[in-house]
């Protein structure tokens, strides 16, 4: 744990911020919520926060008037929380729980329920339910779920960064990532996120998916993630580029979905050609709609473009070729998502496809599990043969790059070999 939060009764804001000052830096840009950051002298950070109460003024999460008030009770600040799981409080001088809302007994139960009806004031609470609901793997009470969908359309007094903080909480830090976005669909929200809510109306074929649906299907994609130890082990960012790539993966199948009979299955099939592709803009508008940072825009839908890439002919072209595609996101990465991809059919057992060990395997030749290709040859290279840049520089610089990843050569002395070969006049 690399923060405290801490609340203080009986003491009013400039008291306090006066006595923290012995035990290390004070931050006060917390001021307007009654919050003082405090970092010790040996690096841990707390927030020591003024009781308040908060009263509806407007429309939005910021359509609130706080009063700080010291005297507050243990019970009326912990009522202004959002679920009975969050009122729970530590007195650190008594060494006890305090527990008004049976915050306690939900957690066991793993059940997730609306602290009072004050919950509705602010709609963000519901995104907060989706990642609660994910990250400790609870399922909302049914008078919980019905105040949400009666807030349903307040969705868009959100302003979109506290909507993208959910999300991020959501990608990185899941226990069972499909729990909230089941919460979302049982509230009605998951209408405001259409990618993923068409999933549920797009068949799949039973033979490959016996699962079911593409929802079904990325649901139990999402949950295979957060096992996989490419996952687990990796840092934040990371976390959330694989959990938004196997997200989207299927994003295109609702446009592409048909049926079709197949010869050789001698059958009606469910088939979903191009869903690759056509998944590539819709992840793009998904995580534009969520506020997401352009370096999410750069990674996931690479990953979203390349997830059937195990599928075709891998040797050292395709894979040079597929991981200048991918970058900046991953060989690594990919392969973490199609394999989340595989392990989302059960009751089908997870396993690793074929062409996951084949790709990791030529990726580890070539050096390129975590990166792209570097170009060889480099416009000194060029000035060093007494050549001046202009457009036949950049031609002959991008002709080289073509004939790096096919293979024509694989290192300096190639390259200059290649380069002398391809500036000799032609008879």
């Amino acid at each position: 744990m690399k923060d405290y939060d801490v609340e203080c009764f009986g003491i009013a804001y400039d008291a306090m911020a006066a006595d923290l000052k012995q035990w290390g830096r004070t931050d006060l840009v917390g001021k307007s919520f009654g919050v003082i950051k405090l970092t010790t002298r040996s690096g841990l950070d707390y927030d020591f926060a003024i009781p308040r109460r908060d009263n509806k003024t407007g429309i939005g999460h910021k359509g609130f008037e706080v009063e700080f008030d010291p005297n507050i009770t243990t019970e009326e600040a912990a009522e202004r929380r959002d679920f009975t799981i969050s009122t729970l409080m530590f007195d650190p001088r008594e060494q006890r729980i305090i527990d008004h809302f049976d915050g306690e007994k939900h957690l066991r139960e793993k059940r997730l329920r609306h602290t009072s009806g004050a919950f509705a004031e602010d709609p963000l609470r519901v995104l907060r339910g989706m990642q609660f609901a994910a990250r400790f793997d609870l399922k909302a009470d049914p008078e919980t779920i019905e105040l949400c969908r009666s807030i349903r359309d307040s969705f868009t007094e959100l302003a979109v960064e506290r909507v993208l903080e959910e999300w991020l909480k959501w990608a990185s830090k899941s226990r069972k990532p499909s729990a909230g976005i089941l919460f979302l669909e049982a509230t009605g929200w998951l209408d405001h996120f259409p990618e993923i809510a068409d999933l549920r109306k797009t068949p799949q074929d039973p033979h490959w998916h016996p699962e079911g649906d593409a929802l079904a299907h990325t649901l139990h994609c999402l949950d295979a993630m957060v096992q996989l130890p490419e996952w687990q082990e990796a840092e934040r960012n990371t976390r959330v580029v694989l959990t938004f790539g196997i997200l989207a993966h299927d994003f295109g199948k609702p446009a592409t979905t048909r049926t079709e009979f197949k010869e050789k299955h001698g059958r009606d099939c469910i088939i979903s050609p191009g869903h690759d592709e056509i998944g590539v803009p819709l992840t793009e508008l998904f995580l534009t709609r969520i506020g997401a940072p352009n370096e999410l825009h750069k990674h996931v839908p690479p990953l979203v473009r390349c997830h059937l890439a195990h599928l075709q002919e891998i040797n050292p072209r395709s894979v040079r070729r597929l991981a200048r595609r991918l970058a900046p996101a991953t060989i690594e990465e990919l392969c973490a998502v199609i394999q989340a991809d595989h392990n989302g059919r059960p009751p089908n057992p997870p396993k690793t496809p074929d062409g996951v060990i084949k790709l990791r395997a030529q990726a580890h030749d070539l050096k390129l599990e975590a990166e792209a290709p570097r170009r060889i040859l480099l416009g000194r290279h060029l000035i060093d043969r007494g050549m001046k840049p202009g457009k036949e520089f950049g031609d002959i610089l991008s002709s080289a790059f073509e004939a790096q990843l096919d293979g024509a050569f694989t290192d300096l002395e190639g390259a200059q070999g290649w380069l002398a070969e391809h500036l000799q006049p032609r008879r």
